[in-house]
């Protein structure tokens, strides 16, 4: 199983604003940067509650007619997905992995699940991407910069 995470940072390393926002990453996501080439490699996108939450908020579901799975330990209601392919699945990381793995699913995008941080040994992650987007969140200053992408591995 190759597990991935492609995320959007600032130089400063945070993923988000401290409320959330994601205003910090460029419409549409600026310039090209390898995303639509590493999302048609991915058979399913695992997301935790707060992600879910966040993106049901956009205009459109963000992910397509990709699998997508949220963790969570307590219910959702995923009926608000509109064009998606999405279930629930609250189990400890390595066992998710296990039954994604056992469905055929080959490569993982792990996208903001808060649950799968500090679980995964070193090596769990054969792939890791990132998009560095230079502006400093912890004093909330957005440069009009283009991002960069940086590629390296997470072993």
């Amino acid at each position: 199983m190759s597990v991935s995470v492609f995320i959007g940072t600032s130089v400063d390393g945070f993923i988000a604003r401290t409320n959330g926002a994601l205003d910090f990453l460029p419409e549409g996501g600026g310039e090209p940067h390898g995303y639509n080439e590493f999302i048609a490699s991915v058979d399913a996108i695992v997301i935790g509650r707060k992600t879910f939450e966040t993106v049901l908020a956009f205009d459109t579901w963000p992910y397509g007619e990709k699998r997508v799975v949220v963790l969570s330990s307590r219910p959702i209601d995923l009926s608000a997905v509109r064009g998606g392919v999405v279930e629930q699945m609250g189990a400890p990381p390595a066992e998710i992995v296990s039954q994604l793995a056992a469905r055929g699913i080959h490569h993982l995008y792990i996208d903001g699940a808060s649950p799968f941080k500090g679980s995964c040994a070193p090596g769990s992650f054969n792939g890791s991407l990132s998009l560095v987007c230079p502006c400093s969140l912890e004093r909330e200053f957005l440069s009009s910069a283009a991002c960069r992408t940086t590629f390296g591995s997470a072993t």
